[in-house]
């Protein structure tokens, strides 16, 4: 019974450190149900084999309605082996969420959209409540109009009938006088790349691109993109040195800035969640752990990282 005894120890530990509780306590009412006539006190080591029947956690948001179905198996199990009948129990309860884990190994699913993601923590209470409002199209992120003055029409959304920009001789001039940033057409041609790769439901995209070619501001236009779509709530955008945390964070202030929030994590670590675009080193990410502890799998949408290595 030693590995079923362990399962459980480690998942209800995952549930605690999460906020998540199985009795009222001086944080506040309940918020983990189980299986009818079944009590916390009386569950045993081996979840899968009670007298009750099979011990699914189910939890639930501040108004006690069912958000997430914890399907909890033995070390020994794959949790994905439970998938399936995970989703009918969240089908027949109303739940949107499954975990799957067995202490060792959890998956987050969103059953509406997409397939199971490991995660090393599980989301709370708040950050699953809210990403429930998150509701991704990848036709809509696919058919929005892009062109080269996607970024510029945050910038100034009135740019069109200036009078100045109007008149091609001074086009230049007034796009340089007011920091205004048009894509290049191979800008153009990687993003309307990511809108056809995300039609055909892909959620991983890799640009392959040369210092100085405008990385940063093809970021702010797929960001706006994400955000503006729907199909992203808020993005966190990585970097691996401090210098380029901040000229990230002032370039999205500057493309971006009229429509969306954008800070540097670290600044504003009691409120980033206000924030849609969250910059912040890989390193400030990784110290003392602080993305397991800080942060909850379900608090961004969109990741970008300023450098990746395809392995």
């Amino acid at each position: 019974m030693h590995k079923e005894a362990q399962a459980r120890i480690k998942i209800n530990k995952l549930l605690e450190e999460s906020g998540w509780r199985f009795e009222d306590d001086a944080k506040g009412k309940d918020n983990i149900q189980l299986e009818p006539g079944v009590k916390y006190s009386e569950l045993g080591d081996d979840f899968e084999h009670e007298s009750h029947g099979f011990i699914d956690f189910l939890l639930l948001d501040k108004d006690g309605r069912p958000l997430v179905v914890v399907e909890a198996k033995r070390e020994s199990i794959d949790p994905l082996s439970a998938k399936e009948q995970a989703r009918n129990y969240a089908r027949n309860c109303g739940a949107r969420f499954v975990i799957l884990s067995n202490g060792n190994i959890h998956y987050l699913w969103d059953t509406k959209h997409g397939n199971p993601d490991t995660i090393s923590r599980f989301p709370t209470q708040d950050s699953i409540t809210q990403y429930e409002k998150y509701i991704p199209n990848p036709l809509d992120l696919a058919q929005a109009e892009v062109d080269e003055n996607y970024v510029v029409s945050t910038q100034i959304p009135s740019f069109t009938s200036d009078p100045l920009f109007k008149d091609e001789s001074t086009r230049a001039s007034f796009l340089k006088n007011n920091r205004l940033k048009q894509l290049r057409p191979y800008q153009l041609h990687a993003i309307k790349s990511l809108q056809e790769s995300a039609k055909s439901g892909n959620q991983r995209f890799l640009f392959e691109m040369a210092t100085g070619t405008g990385k940063t501001l093809i970021s702010a236009a797929v960001i706006k993109l994400f955000l503006k779509s729907g199909n992203a709530c808020r993005v966190l955008f990585l970097v691996d040195r401090i210098e380029l945390e901040e000229q990230a964070h002032k370039a999205f202030s500057q493309y971006l800035g009229q429509d969306f929030t954008s800070i540097i994590y670290k600044e504003n670590r009691e409120s980033w969640a206000n924030a849609s675009i969250v910059v912040s080193t890989i390193q400030t990410f990784l110290s003392g752990d602080r993305y397991k502890k800080e942060f909850s799998p379900t608090d961004f949408e969109l990741v970008i990282s300023d450098e990746a290595i395809d392995l």
